[in-house]
């Protein structure tokens, strides 16, 4: 892993991720380093890589309170559970015909709300992966439903063809008959993006979505050209955020945020880029990369303890049901 806390060019970087397997940090001249550790986390023994299933194809991962990472599949929907102390896994959700699985979210009353491509998305029972409810959110053509965060009461979900998130009451789905509180009910809402956001045709435009610091509002990824955007969720008001130190965030896919600190995943990269929020969330400041050897396109990122779990897409590779995925974690 090679974690730099200045932004040489991207070119640059990239290059040094090829020549090194170590991480490293480096000073503004590029003179010294240090070793990065992975400081006292009770999870600094366990597994930094894991496999997937071949064929599945994974893009989305989500991890909760537990030291359990899901992970969904483009292939048919399917769910897989790993657990991060062993690296071992299973299938908790099939999947079916005609079924995506990209961006997912684990919720701590342990619903898992999953962005299911072709204009719907689904909730699902993160303990025995049953469906619990299947939204609609718009026409399934025309539309790529992409990525999910949880907001106040909703569920947020970015639709990357279309100008628009949507956004479905959490907790809905549950079923009173099995013991379980149905939680807050209520129709799925859309809500269309408007101010600097610009649709642009034929091309993924919103992608990752977390919530900004104060919980007030939203930040969306567009993935091109690469933008930052901070989007109010009562109006849609969409107000691109200023980059200090970075010219874009091209290929932005995966968001994470914990306190003022975003991580951007940017995808076909192979890097993450680290931004310092200010105050109201309207300027991201670059404090630094992450890049790894062992990332193959990663596209989404969860956190347990001090890692960042991200999955491989390997979008630049075979697709095919024989080609191997993997999990990969590294410090922060």
């Amino acid at each position: 892993m090679i974690r730099n806390h200045v932004h040489p060019s991207r070119r640059a970087l990239l290059g040094g991720a090829a020549l090194t397997a170590l991480a490293t940090a480096t000073t503004t001249t590029g003179t010294a380093t240090a070793n990065a550790t992975t400081g006292t986390s009770p999870s600094a023994t366990w597994p930094t890589e894991f496999p997937l299933p071949d064929g599945f194809l994974p893009e989305g991962i989500a991890i909760g309170g537990k030291p359990y990472a899901y992970m969904g599949s483009r292939a048919n929907g399917a769910l897989y559970r790993t657990d991060l102390r062993t690296g071992k896994g299973r299938i908790l959700f099939p999947g079916g015909t005609g079924l995506v699985a990209v961006g997912l979210k684990l919720d701590d009353d342990g619903l898992l709300y999953v962005a299911g491509s072709t204009g719907v998305a689904r909730t699902h029972d993160a303990r025995t992966g049953e469906v619990l409810a299947t939204h609609q959110l718009s026409e399934p053509t025309g539309h790529f439903i992409n990525d999910v965060t949880l907001l106040g009461d909703r569920a947020w979900f970015t639709d990357s063809r279309a100008a628009a998130l949507y956004a479905v009451p959490r907790g809905h789905g549950r079923d009173r008959s099995r013991g379980r509180s149905r939680g807050r009910s209520g129709a799925v809402r859309t809500l269309p993006l408007t101010g600097d956001w610009v649709q642009l045709p034929d091309v993924n435009n919103a992608n990752g979505i977390v919530g900004t610091p104060d919980g007030r509002a939203l930040i969306v990824v567009k993935s091109t050209p690469g933008e930052l955007y901070k989007v109010n969720t009562r109006t849609g008001h969409a107000t691109r955020i200023t980059l200090i130190g970075a010219t874009d965030v091209v290929n932005g896919d995966g968001l994470y945020r914990t306190g003022r600190t975003l991580y951007v995943v940017q995808n076909r990269l192979n890097l993450i880029s680290v931004f310092h929020l200010d105050a109201r969330s309207t300027t991201a400041t670059l404090t630094g990369t992450i890049t790894d050897p062992r990332f193959d396109v990663p596209t989404t990122a969860a956190r347990h303890g001090n890692r960042l779990y991200l999955v491989n897409a390997r979008f630049t590779s075979p697709q095919t049901p024989e080609t191997t995925f993997t999990g990969v974690a590294v410090p922060i």
